[in-house]
């Protein structure tokens, strides 16, 4: 049994309490965490209950720190950004992050950028002021980077998760149907929009199940509202 958890944005209390009583084998962040301590400081009282993984979200770069507290934590090693795990009997590949037009917006005009490290050149070869600059780096963290898509459309996984939507919702991308069929998942889970629209409609032409996790909501594997 793997749980998805919509964006909590820094409260954890409603996900400890469930996972006390159920025991999930797995749960699942979809991003914006808003870590204010390291991850498995935040999470200690489920450490041995279940596996914990998760995907960055866009507000995960509000505060430095709650990079840090994602990304220098003893559960640094759970983000699935860009690669595939196995994770209670599924495949599940990860593409945390937002598309922005500094990196990457799909329909905008190609910036050539592939990576982080592409970034923080061209972000060099311009003279600015280093608030900004220190302001920018911090924000292009958690964008979608070209390199990390492609190379995970390289994959095969059973399950997506992703923080932006597939092309199914109003503001989601056609860009994560493409990769969700590369890899061949039969299963798309984002967050981000706070919503838990329903898609089913939509699941011919996308030719996978797909759902959105609400606000601080839990969905199981099977669609289904855990809270």
């Amino acid at each position: 049994m793997i749980w998805f958890l919509g964006d909590v944005h820094g409260r954890f209390d409603q996900v400890i309490r469930l996972v006390k009583i159920h025991r999930p084998e797995a749960v699942i962040f979809l991003g914006d965490l808003e870590c204010n301590l390291p991850l498995d400081v935040i999470l200690r009282p489920i450490l041995g209950l279940t596996e914990i993984w998760f995907i960055h979200g866009n507000h995960d770069v509000d505060e430095l720190s709650y990079w840090q507290n994602l990304y220098g934590s003893g559960l640094s090693e759970r983000s699935l950004h860009g690669r595939v795990v196995e994770i209670a009997g599924y495949r599940v590949g990860g593409l945390g992050g937002t598309f922005e037009a500094p990196v990457w917006r799909p329909g905008s005009p190609d910036t050539g950028i592939q990576n982080y490290s592409d970034f923080l050149e061209r972000l060099a070869a311009r003279p600015q002021h280093e608030d900004f600059i220190a302001t920018k780096k911090r924000h292009a963290l958690s964008a979608i980077f070209p390199d990390d898509y492609f190379s995970l459309a390289l994959e095969k996984a059973d399950i997506l998760v992703c923080h932006e939507a597939p092309s199914c919702h109003p503001y989601g991308f056609f860009e994560i149907d493409e990769l969700a069929l590369a890899i061949g998942a039969k299963l798309v889970v984002h967050g981000h929009h706070h919503d838990s629209l329903d898609y089913r409609a939509d699941w011919p032409r996308l030719g996978f199940e797909a759902y959105g996790v609400a606000f601080r909501s839990i969905m199981g594997i099977d669609g289904s509202v855990i809270n």
